[in-house]
């Protein structure tokens, strides 16, 4: 998602830093089966009654064949829960509405003044200059849905404790050339993924805490690999790109990529050759790399590559091939890891 349409006074709530190939996947029938719920099956056509719908703008700059995929994917998704809704509203005897009401709206936390305030103080850069009285409401209801969500989702979650959903939608993957890239995790983890991210990117910045979490959450399940995309409109990110492969020359890319996300607002050339004096790397050696552009040709590979992924904006994830776009929350990660780790049976 790379902006959401929050604010009717045309504020864009962006997800992702914009800059300006999905694998072949099986044929489907419209009789196809793409998932069950208990004994019930869901078939490709009626999923498609419902993704069709949707407008080609929902989904941006990405390749056709991962639009398709997620407006399936989404849809496929309503239906479950509609049909999980319906299962339990039966059980006791409530209309899907009355049960919705009871289970998720009524447990939503209120959203306060102050929980708007803290938004509005956290996200300077969504608003675009707004003030908070203009985009007040927008933040209130933004927030209320985003709450909402949660509660559905963890509704959802119990619901299929009982009712055991099997998706059989097989989403579109992206292969990579095997590269040499700084990577944390086992080599031979069930789950790799991949961020392609840009140092100047106030979203790549954002993102990185859930980063970690999604690390410290599922340890050595996650091999995690780091690729370089600096935006042309991020006139430091190149550099730092290239300042950060020349850290990994001394085998200090991590300290230093932690500490340029940490002062994203110090990436002039002067502020990059402090950091690594300031994180112990050999100093003329740094220097001669920065200066003389040695990893210049490693960042272009980088670039090269998620160009041909379909990269658009950073940050960008694939995940064992399946593309997350934007900064998007933990609950997203944790989804498909989740899909993957049960495909391979590491759960």
């Amino acid at each position: 998602m790379k902006c959401l349409g929050l604010f009717a006074l045309g504020v864009c709530l962006l997800a992702a830093c914009s800059s300006s190939s999905a694998q072949s996947q099986k044929s489907l029938a419209p009789t196809d089966v793409v998932a069950t719920v208990g004994s019930a099956q869901i078939t490709l056509a009626e999923v498609d009654d419902r993704a069709l719908q949707q407008s080609a703008a929902e989904f941006g700059q990405v390749k056709l064949l991962q639009a398709l995929y997620t407006a399936r994917r989404a849809a496929l998704d309503e239906i479950i829960a509609n049909r999980l809704f319906d299962e339990e509203a039966k059980t006791l005897r409530l209309d899907r509405s009355a049960l919705i009401e009871k289970e998720i709206t009524s447990k939503i936390p209120a959203v306060t003044e102050g929980d708007v305030a803290d938004w509005y103080r956290a996200n300077q850069s969504r608003v675009q200059g707004a003030t908070l009285d203009q985009v007040r409401t927008p933040i209130r209801n933004y927030l209320t849905q985003e709450r909402m969500q949660t509660v559905r989702t963890q509704y959802i979650a119990i619901l299929k404790q009982k009712t055991p959903v099997r998706i059989a939608l097989e989403p579109p993957r992206q292969r990579f050339a095997s590269n040499v890239s700084p990577a944390r995790g086992p080599d031979m983890a069930p789950v790799e993924i991949i961020e392609f991210s840009d140092f100047q990117c106030p979203f790549c910045l954002r993102a990185d805490p859930t980063v970690r979490q999604v690390l410290s959450t599922y340890g050595d399940r996650i091999h995690f690999v780091y690729r370089h995309y600096p935006l042309p409109n991020h006139p430091n990110a190149r550099p730092a790109a290239e300042a950060a492969a020349c850290a990994a020359e001394q085998d200090k890319f991590w300290a230093f990529h932690d500490k340029l996300f940490a002062e994203q607002g110090r990436l002039s050339d002067a502020d990059l050759k402090q950091h690594a004096a300031g994180l112990g790397l050999d100093a003329p050696k740094f220097t001669a790399c920065v200066d003389g552009h040695k990893t210049k040709a490693k960042v272009d590979e980088d670039i090269e590559a998620g160009r041909e992924a379909g990269v658009d904006g950073t940050p960008a994830f694939f995940i064992n091939g399946r593309v997350i776009s934007g900064a998007q929350p933990f609950e997203t990660f944790k989804r498909i890891i989740d899909e993957e780790l049960e495909l391979k049976g590491a759960r």
